[in-house]
């Protein structure tokens, strides 16, 4: 695609991106790691193909501010803002968009959730560290991992906000507004907001990077970064919102977003029955402990104990509701309820029961809402392994959600893995909304090709 077939905004965009590049030095500051990340990229973005994140051109901008000063790139900051806004609006009427914007959500999950887990595993580390040596080489990846974590938190909130536009724009007329992907406060645990079409002024300039180092990972912030390459050690405060890495060869996640959504549920181990006093205990001491992490700053680690608060059992996440806001963390409530949409099906629908028995019916809905944006086989198959493993109940709490918030096109791509057995079981959720639903989505399947 050549920048004179480009949407106007879109183009207008990779003009003021050339421009600002050429104000820069190409070959210091961030703008050189981000070449040598990612030259592909970088070349996709000044020619118009990909809109790059505002991550990356918020970084340029502290460039920017080293040689012209802050004041002048905060000025700068609301042009850049308007316009990069405006070109991902014109970019994400592409036909598949949503589709695309839903498997680059995915990558950047499984980003976001290794990058937790491995802030937790270098702060493991750093406690039991021998030597001053040691622990220096740990606090530099810790700052790496969580400059990873925070881009990452924030480039799913705005794939999740372009595709919650997505969503309102493609609702029939009339159609009750929740009955599309509910647009949620944007889970990010950094302290700068989450990213807004408005203008917004710059966050003050961070030093560029200068001294290399050998790491031992990829960054979050480019895609295709091979391990061992050379990058920054100072590492500057993350400005705000980087695109989704692409897919590495790391160790495969958890969460029904990935690999696990297509294997056959295992059968729930025994789990000891909890009474009610040590789930107050075990909630109020979590509540506590990630308020202490937000007071430090410690957001990485805050993240890292919500990832894994997410795994608990289903009758403690209304305990956790109740004690997250009284602690004045509702924002992290917010987070905890996207981490929740990530877990396999069986306990997402679980831990949606809990909340709507106990009054918390919203939340419920939400975290199953979340939980279906997957690709459409994923969603296939988890429902044949829930009705496979006898749990039918869930599985047909999972598909009635995902048909209500799917369009027709996109629920019908669900029936690939076996449309003998998933086509009925799609009517019949449709049928259960509206006689027109279910006229659409027949509709679509035939189009398919997986209905007669």
């Amino acid at each position: 695609m050549t920048v004179d077939q480009l949407p106007g905004r879109v183009r207008e965009f990779a003009n003021y991106l050339n421009g600002l590049l050429a104000r820069l030095d190409q070959g210091g500051g961030w703008c050189a790691v981000f070449w040598q990340r990612d030259p592909d990229g970088m070349q996709a973005c000044l020619g118009g193909r990909e809109v790059p994140p505002w991550d990356v051109v918020a970084a340029l901008l502290q460039d920017l501010a080293t040689v012209y000063g802050a004041e002048a790139a905060a000025r700068e900051a609301e042009q850049a803002r308007r316009l990069h806004a405006d070109a991902l609006a014109a970019y994400d009427t592409r036909p598949g968009a949503r589709e695309d914007l839903g498997d680059r959500l995915d990558v950047t999950l499984r980003e976001q959730r290794y990058a937790a887990e491995r802030l937790a595993q270098l702060g493991r580390a750093l406690d039991s560290a021998h030597s001053r040596e040691e622990a220096e080489v740990l606090h530099v990846d810790l700052a790496w991992a969580r400059d990873d974590h925070e881009r990452a938190a924030a480039r799913c909130a705005e794939l999740r906000a372009r595709m919650d536009r997505l969503e309102h724009r493609a609702a029939p007329a009339g159609r009750p507004q929740g009955e599309t992907l509910a647009a949620t406060p944007e889970p990010v645990p950094a302290p700068d907001p989450a990213p807004d079409p408005a203008p917004d002024p710059l966050p003050a300039p961070a030093p560029a990077p200068a001294k290399q180092r050998k790491r031992r990972r990829g960054s979050a912030r480019f895609a295709g970064l091979a391990e061992d390459e050379a990058v920054p050690a100072a590492v500057p405060q993350a400005p705000e919102v980087a695109e989704p890495a692409a897919a590495t060869g790391r160790r495969t996640p958890r969460g029904a977003r990935f690999a696990g959504a297509v294997e056959a549920p295992a059968p729930p181990e025994p789990v000891p029955a909890e009474s009610d006093e040590e789930s107050g205990r075990a909630v109020a001491a979590a509540a506590e402990r990630l308020q202490r992490l937000r007071a430090e700053g410690r957001t990485g680690e805050a993240h890292a104990l919500l990832a894994e608060v997410a795994h608990w059992p289903a009758a403690r996440f209304p305990l956790l509701a109740d004690a997250l806001q009284r602690a004045g963390l509702g924002a992290d409530w917010a987070t905890l309820l996207w981490e929740a949409a990530s877990l396999p099906p069986a306990p997402l629908v679980a831990a949606a029961d809990a909340l709507t028995a106990a009054g918390r019916t919203e939340d419920g809905r939400q975290i199953l809402r979340q939980g279906v944006v997957r690709p459409a086989p994923e969603i296939g198959a988890a429902v044949l392994a829930l009705d496979e493993a006898g749990r039918h109940r869930e599985a047909r709490a999972l598909l009635d959600t995902y048909v209500q918030v799917r369009t027709p096109e996109e629920a019908a791509h669900s029936a690939e893995p076996d449309p003998q057995r998933l086509v009925p079981l799609l009517l019949r959720s449709a049928q259960q909304i509206s006689d027109q639903r279910h006229w659409d989505l027949l509709h679509a399947l035939r189009v398919a090709g997986l209905a007669s």
